[in-house]
């Protein structure tokens, strides 16, 4: 879990962490600048609110989605995290993706509709009206499982809730595609893979990759 902070001068849409590095929204990347350009406006923020700052207010949003996957099959503390996990991304303002079935799919959507997110479901059908109801983009690929690569190799990172042969391919794709994958209650033990303990952490994760900082 990071501890890191940050100064933000809102006005001048400047963000700075701890190291007087300035923040460039455009490219993600941090510069370091003159001391004297280095000024706290009194604004200190977490990585969480730094990354919403970044989606909501920089002008420079993230725009590539997170991927969120799991079974259909799941449990009630796999819900229930996913249901957490899409509210925390909405809420700080990242685009959710993910299979768009039921399960940890729906779960997910269902947080990211309760707190005014997007969401977009790709699914393995031809025909959109097997989406979960809470999905607000579907796009019907009728790739079948094939359709776990696109989700792979479309999202920025992947959360992972849970385990299922889908979800396996899922995230192995995600590490070969080089992404940073989190797992969450009970998710594939995977070389690569960062399991975390709780959805907060793993949204501050996701958060310090936004930001191209050390989680």
């Amino acid at each position: 879990m990071t501890t890191a902070t940050f100064d933000l001068d809102r006005p001048a849409r400047a963000l700075y962490d701890a190291q007087g590095r300035s923040f460039d929204a455009v490219t993600r990347a941090w510069t370091y600048v003159r001391s004297a350009e280095h000024v706290a406006h009194g604004e200190r923020l977490d990585v969480v609110g730094a990354a919403t700052w970044l989606q909501r207010d920089s002008g420079h949003p993230l725009r590539v989605p997170v991927g969120v996957v799991g079974p259909r099959e799941a449990t009630t503390a796999q819900l229930a995290a996913a249901l957490r996990v899409g509210e925390r991304l909405a809420d700080c303002g990242f685009f959710v993706v993910c299979g768009g079935r039921g399960g940890v799919m729906q779960a997910v959507c269902e947080g990211v509709k309760r707190v005014g997110g997007t969401s977009i479901g790709l699914l393995p059908d031809t025909e959109p009206a097997y989406a979960n109801h809470y999905v607000d983009i579907v796009l019907a690929t009728g790739m079948g499982e094939g359709r776990n690569a696109l989700i792979a190799c479309a999202s920025f990172c992947l959360v992972a809730i849970g385990n299922s042969y889908g979800t396996l391919s899922e995230v192995a794709l995600a590490r070969q595609y080089g992404k940073l994958v989190l797992g969450l209650e009970g998710a594939p033990q995977v070389e690569g893979v960062v399991h975390v303990g709780s959805t907060h952490e793993a949204v501050e994760r996701v958060a310090a990759a936004a930001l191209g900082v050390d989680a």
